[in-house]
């Protein structure tokens, strides 16, 4: 192991992994560690965790609340863009990496640290999120990525390990599933779910009741947004984390927000993961419904095909790049006129759009009626049909001649 790193930055979470990382980096480094965890919104799976750093090993732990920086510089801009990778995740651990790593980086600048260390598997994803950002705000920061070095290679290893060097762990070998908590997500993976064949437990999810003991009463909740961003609910204006606490708490009493998908990692596997995520599917709903209104035709087009791009990135570690500020910047003109009210309804997992309004709402009554007609003349569409099938037309006619059909005739494309 290098000889000239004295002190190193961890990335801390208290659960199996990081736990055991603490000790490893003790023993095989002989250098001064110290521990961070950013509390996104984990609650309970904070207590004790000082108490438990500095008797694993650490020298001292920082816990900063990142809470609001969360919601308002990561998962609204996330949800303004309309971001979903490969159409179900809504990226809640994706995004959460990024900002870890920025806080990794700046108590390391502090503690003047030699480099810094997470508890990321080299078969996933958020390796690249941790390392990519600190590439981009501390290029001369050294990484240690434990799991590419040591000779552990399953979670039953690790608990071999944590017993032979007596880590406090609570993890066991019947209750073996990796897990991601934040106020946005709660994600599942390994175990059985290894197979994606089979359906998941239902003592597995954390966050959400199952759709079937839900109530049977649905919900209605009116979302009021500002530029795309939401600012009330029911009518009472509150602060970003208030406003998205009630939604989670929404969404989990109505078991909203169960996604099970496959999908592609960076490094190129196929993983099975389910995610709860009960606020944020709401919030994503109601967010369309007011693009809905607002945005004509060509921004709203051109916004969804951007919108697996920021996906992409956003998954892919790269926050911190000049590409996904330039997209955030069209996003933030297409959201100028993003004001108003969407109202949801809420029932046994899922949220149907009922309702949307703005004063600036682009739909207009009497431009769609099927009423009178004193300002769409429907004999206008004779004339518009025609110039827009004309393409389509003359190829199907070139067509027929070069099958042998009759000759087109071409009278009435001769120019004056």
């Amino acid at each position: 192991m290098p000889s000239d790193i004295k002190k190193i930055v961890l990335a801390y979470s208290g659960g199996l992994d990081t736990s055991v990382i603490l000790t490893w980096l003790k023993n095989e480094y002989k250098a001064e560690i110290i521990c961070f965890t950013a509390d996104l919104g984990q609650e309970e799976e904070l207590d004790g965790l000082e108490e438990k750093a500095l008797k694993t090993g650490a020298s001292k732990l920082y816990v900063r609340d990142l809470r609001e920086e969360f919601l308002t510089d990561f998962i609204f801009p996330t949800m303004q863009a309309g971001a979903v990778y490969e159409r179900d995740y809504l990226l809640g651990t994706s995004f959460a990496r990024p900002l870890i790593a920025k806080h990794l980086c700046d108590i390391a600048e502090i503690e003047g640290a030699d480099a810094i260390a997470h508890g990321c598997t080299g078969k996933g994803n958020d390796q690249v999120r941790f390392e990519v950002t600190a590439m981009a705000l501390n290029p001369r920061l050294k990484t240690i990525a434990p799991w590419r070095e040591w000779n552990l290679r399953s979670r039953e290893d690790l608990l071999a390990y944590a017993e032979e060097f007596n880590v406090p762990v609570t993890h066991t070998l019947k209750s073996i599933y990796s897990r991601d908590r934040n106020l946005y997500h709660l994600s599942h993976e390994g175990g059985p779910l290894e197979n994606p064949w089979l359906e998941p437990e239902e003592s597995m999810f954390k966050l959400t009741v199952s759709p079937e003991q839900a109530p049977d009463t649905p919900q209605y909740v009116e979302i009021e947004f500002e530029r795309g961003i939401p600012v009330g609910l029911d009518g009472v204006r509150m602060p970003p984390l208030d406003l998205f606490l009630q939604l989670n708490k929404m969404g989990a009493t109505h078991g909203i927000g169960r996604i099970d998908m496959v999908e592609n990692r960076l490094v190129g596997m196929k993983s099975h993961g389910v995610y709860e995520t009960p606020g944020g599917t709401i919030l994503r709903r109601g967010h369309v419904a007011m693009e809905s209104i607002c945005l004509d035709k060509q921004t709203l087009h051109l916004k969804d095909m951007l919108a697996v791009k920021y996906a992409e990135l956003v998954y892919n570690g790269l926050w911190y790049t000049r590409v996904r500020e330039a997209l955030d910047a069209f996003v933030q003109v297409t959201q100028q006129n993003v004001t108003g009210t969407a109202r949801l309804k809420l029932y046994k997992g899922s949220v149907t759009i009922v309702g949307r309004k703005s004063k600036y709402s682009l739909y207009r009554e009497d431009y769609a009626s099927f009423g009178e007609e004193n300002v769409y003349n429907q004999a206008d569409a004779e004339g518009f049909i025609k110039i827009f099938g004309l393409p389509i037309k003359i190829e199907s006619l070139m067509q027929q001649q070069a099958e042998g059909g009759p000759k087109p005739d071409y009278s009435n494309f001769k120019r004056d």
